[in-house]
């Protein structure tokens, strides 16, 4: 089903997330973005046991490898550093928060923010069974982000961005709680050229992290409109035709048609900018 609604859009993905939570607690992975089936390197783990280092997922808890839905590792690009404050926006099952939280060590803190109860109670059972106890799971909208101005050092965000309806909001706001010289690392789905208008209406591919990517210029510009400087935006996959064929199938749309005219214009990046260490004012 199409639709332009971004309350609807918004609840379709909390149902599917939360959909993800339950699955993980059965033992079953979620599906990484823009494909239709998940990848498995050791028959159970799903996606992360492919992106992550062997010896971080091993170390992890099952359910929160299990219930990842991204489509990189933004704590690889983040240069997270001890006694540092860190947000992240959709944190799902709470992988990347615990990462975090271990990295900036028990002087750091990491807020970890989800709007879906499922996961938010998924990611406060693996953060315990992890150890780590300098992380804070918060509910709320990543538009609306339920911390004072300039109060992290960090930004991360694992393909969440690109689902929002109003990503100016969203980056409006990831700039108003950094403090001056805070680094935005992200990892996000980005567009390479045009895409059909018949994708960009489907909210299964919104919700399978498509068709709600910004072009790769309009990425950089808009990080520059929320106040951001230093924007880097650097591949790490090119999606192919037939990556594109799962994702288009599994919509019901016209994989033969559509895959071609889409194949190599997606691509999974790591997106760096920084907030200007000298900022007049928050936004």
């Amino acid at each position: 089903m199409a639709t332009t609604d971004p309350r609807n859009q918004m609840e379709q993905i909390r149902r599917r997330y939360a959909e993800a939570a339950r699955d993980a607690t059965e033992g079953r992975a979620a599906c990484d973005c823009g494909t239709e089936n998940c990848v498995h390197t050791d028959g159970s783990r799903g996606w992360a046991a492919a992106i992550y280092e062997e010896g971080v997922v091993s170390e992890m808890p099952e359910t929160a490898v299990l219930a990842s839905l991204g489509c990189g590792n933004p704590t690889a690009v983040a240069d997270l550093r001890e006694g540092e404050a860190v947000l992240d926006l959709g944190s799902g099952g709470g992988l990347d928060a615990i990462l975090s939280a271990r990295r900036v060590g028990e002087s750091g803190t990491v807020y970890g923010l989800d709007m879906t109860d499922e996961m938010l109670a998924l990611a406060e059972a693996n953060a315990a069974e992890a150890g780590v106890r300098n992380v804070r799971f918060l509910k709320g909208e990543i538009e609306a982000i339920p911390l004072p101005s300039e109060s992290v050092d960090v930004v991360i965000s694992n393909c969440v961005i690109n689902l929002a309806a109003d990503k100016d909001r969203v980056l409006a706001e990831a700039f108003r709680v950094l403090r001056p010289g805070g680094r935005f690392a992200v990892s996000d789905i980005v567009v390479r050229g045009a895409m059909p208008d018949d994708i960009r209406r489907s909210v299964e591919l919104w919700m399978g992290c498509l068709a709600g990517a910004l072009e790769e210029s309009e990425y950089r510009a808009r990080l520059g409109a929320a106040g951001f400087e230093a924007v880097e935006i650097e591949p790490t996959r090119i999606y192919s035709a037939d990556d594109a064929r799962g994702a288009l199938t599994g919509a019901g749309m016209d994989a033969e048609r559509i895959a071609p005219l889409v194949g190599d214009k997606f691509m999974s990046a790591f997106v760096r900018a920084r907030k200007p260490a000298a900022s007049a004012a928050s936004r």
